[in-house]
């Protein structure tokens, strides 16, 4: 909450979620902003399997050697 802003993932310029003076209305997405929302949702789901398929490699059990 007190923290700055991460570059790349939070845009102050285009934040309007704090409401103005007197102003009771939700705000609505605009189209711009759902795009972006997917993209990053995109993005971080792709990120996401990206870790399990290198996890998965870590933990996967050891071959076995063959016997004689």
């Amino acid at each position: 909450m007190f923290e700055q802003a991460v570059p790349g993932i939070q845009d102050v310029e285009n934040d309007n979620s704090r409401p103005k003076w007197k102003e009771s209305r939700k705000t609505r997405l605009t189209l711009r902003q759902i795009r972006k929302l997917r993209k990053m949702n995109d993005v971080r789901s792709f990120e996401r399997a990206k870790n399990l398929k290198k996890v998965r490699n870590q933990y996967k059990p050891a071959e076995q050697a063959p016997q004689m």
